[in-house]
């Protein structure tokens, strides 16, 4: 394996941490028990008082360790990038691991397609104890995709160096950093290529980003949205809305439709789009039409359970008893 990648490109990974010493040592081992021997690994740690020193040490000369003030993930992400020497980067965050062939699949394919700019993979939501929850839900890349949801799995994803110091992260974002980058760099019509194969695992608890953020994720994304492509979706004010009224996090709590939330965010989404009034009203009469084709689907699948359950009839009295009146 060694002989066979002798020549080939060094990859940096960056690891930021704050006090994550719960997953830590499962993510840094998922990194360095690659099957893949060019890789550079850097840590950077916001100060954490936890642990993760501690933890750190024990792989001591196996990965550089990068302190600093704690101003945000991706102001940590950046800050390893621009220390990183590979020519292709990626960042697995504290409570995420890779797949062991995770980094020379992405390298293979760099390889075989020198034009591409971005390799993503396939990747599994995992929970607390790594007990996979279901699939991240990635498809094929379409950039007008974009404009509603992101598809592409943060960990699972790669991307060259000279790339990425044409487009870097925003580090004034607290949140959304990730789908904010694969925005830009599909405006500037960089070359993503998706790879049907699981490259890793994105752990969702209740004291992650994506959670723990719920309401600023959603703010978030909608700004930039609305920055990007000058439009929300009623899917996002829909989500957003019913947030804030029931506090769900439409993860591990599924999303619970109002018909009094769906006529505010229709409302709302007008408003908001009022550039694109048309448009904002089909998105209504479309995002109705599969909420309602949803409704009946569960009604049509709760009415055959029913139906299939066995039915136990009461045994009849037996024949020498008197039946109490």
């Amino acid at each position: 394996m060694t002989g066979m990648f002798s020549e080939a490109p060094l990859v940096s990974i960056v690891t930021p941490t704050y006090n994550a010493g719960r997953y830590l040592k499962e993510s840094i081992e998922s990194v360095l028990g690659q099957d893949y021997p060019h890789i550079e690994y850097l840590l950077v740690d916001s100060y954490s008082t936890d642990d993760t020193e501690t933890i750190v040490n024990k792989y001591d000369g196996r990965l550089r360790m990068i302190r600093g003030p704690r101003l945000g993930p991706a102001h940590a992400i950046h800050t390893g990038f621009t220390q990183a020497r590979g020519s292709i980067l990626g960042w697995l965050n504290a409570d995420d691991k890779y797949a062991p062939d995770a980094v020379r699949s992405a390298v293979e394919h760099f390889l075989k397609h020198p034009g591409t700019d971005v390799v993503y993979g396939d990747a599994n939501w995992i929970d607390e104890t790594g007990g996979v929850i279901r699939r991240y839900p990635t498809i094929a890349f379409d950039a007008s995709v974009l404009a509603r949801d992101c598809f592409i799995s943060q960990p699972a994803s790669f991307f060259r160096a000279a790339v990425y110091q044409e487009c870097v992260l925003d580090e004034s974002l607290p949140v959304s950093f990730d789908y904010d980058l694969w925005i830009r760099l599909a405006a500037l019509d960089r070359r993503f290529r998706y790879i049907p194969q699981t490259l890793a695992s994105s752990r969702m608890h209740r004291e992650c980003l994506t959670l723990a953020r719920r309401r600023q994720v959603f703010e978030v994304t909608m700004d930039l949205l609305k920055r990007h492509y000058g439009y929300i979706p009623l899917s996002w004010i829909f989500g957003y809305l019913s947030y804030r009224r029931d506090g769900r996090d439409q993860f591990f709590e599924p999303l619970r439709f109002s018909a009094a939330v769906f006529a505010a965010s229709v409302s709302l989404g007008i408003a908001w789009n009022r550039n694109h009034p048309l448009r904002a009203i089909c998105d209504s009469a479309s995002t109705a039409g599969r909420g309602l084709r949803r409704q009946i689907s569960k009604g049509a699948h709760r009415i055959q359970a029913a139906l299939s359950e066995p039915r136990v009839l009461p045994s009849p009295p037996a024949a020498d008893k008197q039946i109490s009146r």
